[in-house]
Parts: C-alpha cells; structure tokens; sequence
C-alpha cells in the first residue's frame, strides 16, 4: 500500500467542554445504539412503557442484558422505570421495528406520572409468560426479565439496570430454528444515532470471519 499521511486530528477533553456537549459526542460516536423498549409494572399494578438507547447484551451465560435510565431534570428525579425495577424487579424488553418506530417515539415522551403508555401510543398489552409486566403485542422480539443488579454510574445522573432474560418470545417468520438465531436484517431493527431525531435502519449484512491462528 502507498504510504499515507496520518489524518489530521482533533482532541479534545472532556472536562473542558460544555455540557452537554460530551454526551452528544458520545451518542454519535457509539452509534448505531440499539434500543431497548422497556415495560415494567409498578406494585399497584400500573403499566408503564419507555425506550432506552444506553443498552446492550451484557453475558450469554446465562442470558444478560443491560438498559442505562437517567434520571430527570425536574421533579421527580426518579423515572417510573426505575422506580419500577426497584419495586417489582421484573421488565419486558422489546425489540423496536421499523412498523412500531413511530409509537416508540411516542413513549418517549415525558408524560405524567401513572399515565399509561400502552393507551398513548395505541398499543395492545397483552400478558407476558413468567414476569408482571405486560409484553407489547405485535413486536418482532420480546425478552422477559428478572432483574439482577441495578448499579448506579459513578459521578453520573444515571443507573444501570441488569436483568437476566428468563423467556424468549420471537414472531415465527424470524426465527432460523437450525442455527437458533433471529434473522436480524428482516426484523429491521430501528437503532439509535447521535441527533435528537436520528434514527437508522440496518445496514449491508457483511461477513467476517476470525482468522485461525497460524502453527
């Protein structure tokens, strides 16, 4: 290969930018973020739905995902997801697609608390299998949870929330049941980037494979 000048660089440290210029970087950096579409239950039994884009698999043995919610800027601080996980210690995580994207935009509104996001966003509720909370009727993929660990960020307004996923509900059509894999691309997962309003679709599935280490 010719040789090429290195390209030219900014640098830049965080504790000398204004917030919240960090967290913008940083949600266009790690990008695409899929999104975790979360419904809990508090003890009274009112349903509560919200998306999260801090969140990722975490472990495959066993199971384990993780969602990150902030907290609010105004009163009271504590989300009802949150507040939720805490009492009940169970959610539904679902899979957001491109049929159900402008729904899940609706929850993400700051709505009151009690309100029922299931109602805003005209969304069924129907029962899950083996945790309180209502699954989403209609979504591509829903995980149901028991929460395990819900650790607070240090120096941060923010709390991760672990739980291990206790059932697997897939539509049929997406199941490759000789591999035990979902077909991603025709789920059409709906991911998460750095602008306000910048969302995007998956990509060209490619292929890599591990080189095997020479003898």
């Amino acid at each position: 290969m010719p040789d090429l000048d290195p390209p030219e660089m900014i640098t830049l440290a965080t504790a000398e930018m204004a917030v919240p210029a960090p967290y913008h970087l940083l949600t266009s950096v790690v990008a695409p973020r899929p999104i975790a579409w979360v419904s809990t239950i508090s003890a009274e039994g009112q349903p509560n739905l919200a998306p999260y884009s801090f969140f990722n698999a975490v472990s495959g043995f066993p199971p384990t995902l993780m969602f990150s919610v902030a907290l609010r800027r105004r009163e009271p601080q504590e989300k009802d997801t949150l507040r939720n996980v805490r009492e009940v210690g169970e959610f539904v995580c679902h899979v957001v697609d491109e049929a159900l994207a402008e729904a899940m935009v609706t929850t993400a509104m700051e709505l009151p608390h009690g309100t029922n996001e299931f109602e805003v966003a005209g969304l069924k509720a129907i029962p899950a299998m083996d945790v309180k909370p209502f699954r989403i009727e209609g979504a591509p993929v829903a995980m149901e949870c028991r929460v395990t660990q819900i650790v607070p960020v240090a120096e941060a307004t923010s709390v991760m929330v672990l739980g291990q996923v206790l059932r697997f509900h897939i539509r049929k059509d997406l199941y490759r049941s000789p591999l035990g894999l979902v077909d991603t691309v025709h789920m059409q997962p709906v991911t998460r980037l750095g602008g306000p309003v910048e969302y995007t679709k998956i990509g060209e599935l490619i292929h890599l494979s591990i080189p095997t280490n020479p003898e």
